[in-house]
């Protein structure tokens, strides 16, 4: 069987012939369409050099707040080697108790930052917010009073254990730095439930407030009240997840005022 070759086509192996201009193209305009396309690509590599450098910088802190502990723990067991006879064994079990508990605390917040938002849209329904606000809040120790001023009937598609999770890290940052009080509130914002927990502390300056939602971050003069240092990023991501959005905001008695809209579920 014979082949009919196209004599007008360019050899694939010729370095030394140019690839013509597709046909109807000016070859004046490749030039541009080159350009365009190395702009494309700079610009992807920069958002990969980005993405490396956020990926890098997070392995180094979450390097940094599983060694602290771990440091410690070595310190106090080396110490009591060292001098068994001066060593107050119940002083020393508690401060190693401390630090296995900061341990536990950031493994299982890294843990729970890789599974957050993951679940997939089959796994949502339609909820109350309200409904899932008076839960969260009644299963929980409060260390300051939490006030709610909720709107019922707002539905969410929610993976409820996820939502749970939002207000639980909610709560906890908001009663972490409350003076006196804790407030939790639902309306209505146009197609989106509102949800905003706010406190009576000392609020979060506007250069921070991008900040907080970074892994590991903590303000300087919050860096003694606990917590692991995700918990502001795990609401963030699911949120995200949700098709909502989260921010903060000066709070009505100059606390901090954190925000989550969420798209309200369609009527029935």
């Amino acid at each position: 069987m014979s082949v009919m070759c196209n004599h007008d086509s360019v050899p694939t192996g010729d370095p030394n012939i140019l690839v013509p201009a597709p046909l109807g193209e000016d070859e004046a305009a490749l030039p541009v369409h080159a350009e365009r396309l190395l702009e494309r690509l700079a610009d992807a590599g920069r958002r990969l050099d980005r993405k490396a450098e956020r990926q890098r910088r997070f392995l180094v802190d979450a390097s940094h707040e599983l060694l602290t502990p771990l440091a410690g723990v070595r310190a106090q067991l080396e110490e009591a080697r060292l001098h068994p006879a001066e060593t107050d064994l119940a002083e020393l079990v508690d401060c190693s108790l401390r630090d296995v508990d900061r341990l536990q605390a950031v493994v299982c917040d890294l843990l729970l930052l890789l599974k957050a938002g993951t679940k997939p849209p089959l796994g949502r329904r339609a909820a109350d917010l309200a409904e899932l606000v008076r839960t969260e809040v009644s299963s929980r120790a409060h260390r300051s009073p939490v006030l709610l001023r909720l709107i019922p009937g707002l539905a969410v598609h929610a993976v409820e254990h996820e939502i749970y999770l939002l207000l639980g890290n909610l709560l906890d940052n908001a009663q972490r730095h409350a003076r006196s009080r804790v407030l939790v509130e639902i309306r209505q914002e146009g197609a989106h439930a509102e949800l905003a927990v706010s406190d009576d502390g000392g609020g979060i300056a506007e250069v921070d407030r991008e900040r907080v939602f970074e892994p590991f971050t903590r303000l300087e003069k919050s860096r003694a009240r606990g917590g692991s240092g995700l918990g502001l990023t795990i609401a963030r991501e699911i949120v995200r997840a949700h098709g909502g959005t989260i921010g903060v905001e000066d709070g009505a008695e100059g606390g901090a005022r954190f925000v989550v809209r969420l798209p309200l579920a369609d009527p029935p």
